[in-house]
């Protein structure tokens, strides 16, 4: 499964915190960001994903995360 989300994470520095915070929720997942996009992506590939956890761990440290269409 994947899912796709918009977000305004703009620093590589933050994209890694993201990606490690997220890795605690969903260890066996391949997370990352493509920050050169202008919606600033973050990709979550996992066998499941909550989508509101995921939105839930970025609001919780500042940043704002929608999933995309």
């Amino acid at each position: 499964m994947i899912e796709v989300f918009k977000t305004n994470v703009q620093e590589v520095e933050q994209s890694i915190m993201i990606v490690g915070k997220l890795l605690e929720h969903f260890p066996n997942s391949a997370i990352n960001f493509d920050l050169e996009d202008c919606d600033k992506i973050l990709r979550v590939h996992a066998p499941a994903i909550s989508n509101q956890k995921i939105i839930e761990v970025l609001n919780s440290n500042g940043f704002h995360c929608e999933v995309l269409p």
